[in-house]
């Protein structure tokens, strides 16, 4: 199949390339930053543009199979609106090129159920930083990301939503979870997000609804993933980085 991945030079978006390239597809990569790009494959076609640019998106979908997004951005408290306008512009791309599958990245975090719900993180992550992570810091991440879900399924798409939770390393795909809107468990490796991402291209099993991914063979320290991820600190790994 031919796929378009947005994002492909975030943490997971080139899992996404690596992952779609071993399967067979073909990957058109899509990054601010065309020349920083690691991979090379004969079945890949790299194209650098921005996800805000209506006619650069156009290029980027026209032709393919499905759409894949990981875009991101970090943590900030100025307006993010990064996801929804980008989405946009994927939606009518995928509208004027006849492209009927997508999926994107969202989090578990856009969940109300998620808001409120204890995850084991002891009293002062539950009753600090988590609520200085949702209502502070990734405030307006978080709603963007919302609007962005909220664009999508109102789009006459097949498409995906797919929410991870605390997103970490492991160094292969493992036997990952998936459910429709929620699961209880509190990390995704990345390598696993990709994963699923990919199912989606072949598999309506989650067409048009929202699917919840969770790693659970491998658990992170709560501590390194919250300073590396809320904070840009890296305490015995690299620090992600995220999708471009």
């Amino acid at each position: 199949m031919n796929i378009a991945i947005f994002g492909a030079n975030g943490a997971t978006g080139r899992l996404l390339t690596e992952q779609a390239l071993a399967a067979g597809h073909t990957v058109t990569a899509f990054t601010r930053h065309a020349d920083a790009f690691p991979i090379r494959h004969e079945q890949l076609r790299v194209i650098q543009g921005d996800a805000r640019d209506p006619a650069a998106v156009r290029s980027a979908v026209a032709g393919q199979d499905a759409v894949l997004s990981t875009i991101g951005t970090r943590f900030s408290r100025k307006p993010i609106t990064l996801y929804s306008v980008a989405i946009t512009n994927v939606i009518q791309a995928m509208h004027d090129h006849g492209v009927r599958r997508l999926a994107c990245v969202s989090s578990s975090a856009t969940d109300p159920v998620t808001k409120s719900r204890d995850t084991g993180g002891g009293v002062v992550f539950e009753k600090v930083l988590k609520p200085f992570i949702a209502n502070v810091v990734g405030k307006s991440m978080y709603a963007d990301m919302l609007r962005m879900e909220h664009l999508v399924s109102d789009s006459d798409l097949d498409w995906t939503v797919v929410r991870p939770s605390g997103l970490f390393e492991t160094p292969t795909v493992t036997d990952f979870r998936l459910a429709e809107g929620f699961l209880p468990e509190h990390f995704t490796s990345r390598a696993d997000l990709a994963a699923c991402l990919l199912q989606q291209v072949t598999s309506d099993q989650y067409r048009r609804k929202t699917v919840a991914v969770a790693t659970v063979a491998v658990k992170p320290q709560m501590l390194k993933l919250l300073l590396r991820e809320a904070f840009g600190i890296s305490v015995g790994g690299p620090k992600a980085q995220p999708a471009r």
